[in-house]
């Protein structure tokens, strides 16, 4: 017999345990799947329809409603990846005698190819870094490190000092699902880190002692504020184009790819899953190579 679904908030930080110790899920992937499940809670509750009597064309009415209401459809399939994390936790945890999520799909996201900087680019960013400013070594050694170690805006803003190996020339990484990866650090990223510890980095608040970026308050710096970072320098380099710390990951593969890396080894310093999602790179790669030989080629630039 399934068990009685009585208080919805109890149940909800059932989820948010299941989510985050069980499945490893990062805070921000908690936070998205809570929100989506809010939004369904919300329309059951509109429709006058209990969590128990959800079945599968329940579900597809609120898919179908996403759709109507215009979400992107990248929003539409997060959301119903988050309702069918839901409804498998509730089918595992005795609520539900099967999951009514099994057969609903998510809409198909076509995959655009990443934004990416020239070396060039990237060079002149880091020479608008304003250096009569106290924050100097702090944002070089960021963006050194973002691009010559490919992370992720969140595996930079969580960088702890106990995992930088300066003298083997690694760092390990926290990545997504608390799953920890070593990545190998440039030459430049290992300098900027190091001479910004020594010089730069301010008295750390109580709790960020083992962070490496912080503050001029000292506290942990927050994803927003790498993005402001990385936009303002890009803006003072005269780069016209939308630009986040995620164009220099997106680099930093791609120029990898291009100097003849392995794409297994790409994967692992990216910390993907999957290899198709490293695949992309391979794509933007063709692409340049097929710009290459329009503008170079007789056969070809005559016509241009």
């Amino acid at each position: 017999m399934a068990r009685r679904i009585t208080d919805i908030s109890r149940l909800l930080r059932d989820f948010t345990t299941h989510l985050s110790l069980e499945r490893g899920q990062s805070d921000n992937t908690v936070d998205a799947y809570l929100d989506d499940v809010g939004k369904l809670l919300s329309w059951l509750n509109a429709e006058n329809i209990t969590l128990r009597d959800a079945d599968r064309d329940t579900l597809s009415a609120f898919a179908a409603g996403l759709h109507d209401l215009g979400i992107a459809p990248a929003t539409h399939a997060r959301i119903i990846s988050g309702v069918k994390s839901f409804f498998r936790f509730l089918h595992l945890e005795g609520y539900l005698s099967k999951d009514p999520s099994v057969l609903l799909t998510k809409p198909r996201v076509d995959r655009t190819l990443p934004q990416v900087l020239t070396v060039e680019e990237i060079d002149a960013m880091i020479s608008a870094i304003d250096h009569t400013s106290p924050l100097a070594g702090r944002n070089l050694a960021i963006m050194e490190t973002l691009y010559g170690c490919g992370l992720r805006v969140s595996e930079l803003c969580d960088l702890e000092i106990s995992r930088l190996y300066p003298d083997e020339g690694f760092i390990v990484v926290n990545g997504k699902g608390s799953k920890q990866r070593i990545v190998p650090m440039s030459q430049a990223a290992n300098d900027a880190i190091s001479a910004y510890m020594r010089h730069q980095r301010p008295q750390p608040l109580p709790g960020n002692d083992n962070i490496v970026f912080l503050n001029r308050r000292g506290s942990r710096l927050t994803r927003v504020m790498i993005f402001y970072i990385v936009r303002s320098l890009a803006e003072a380099a005269g780069i016209n184009r939308t630009i986040s710390p995620h164009t220099l990951r997106h680099s930093f593969a791609t120029h990898l790819l291009e100097g003849g890396a392995n794409l297994r080894a790409i994967q692992q310093m990216l910390g993907h899953e999957s290899i198709a999602t490293t695949e992309l790179y391979l794509h933007v790669d063709r692409t340049r190579l097929r710009d290459e030989i329009l503008s170079h080629h007789p056969r070809y630039s005559a016509n241009i």
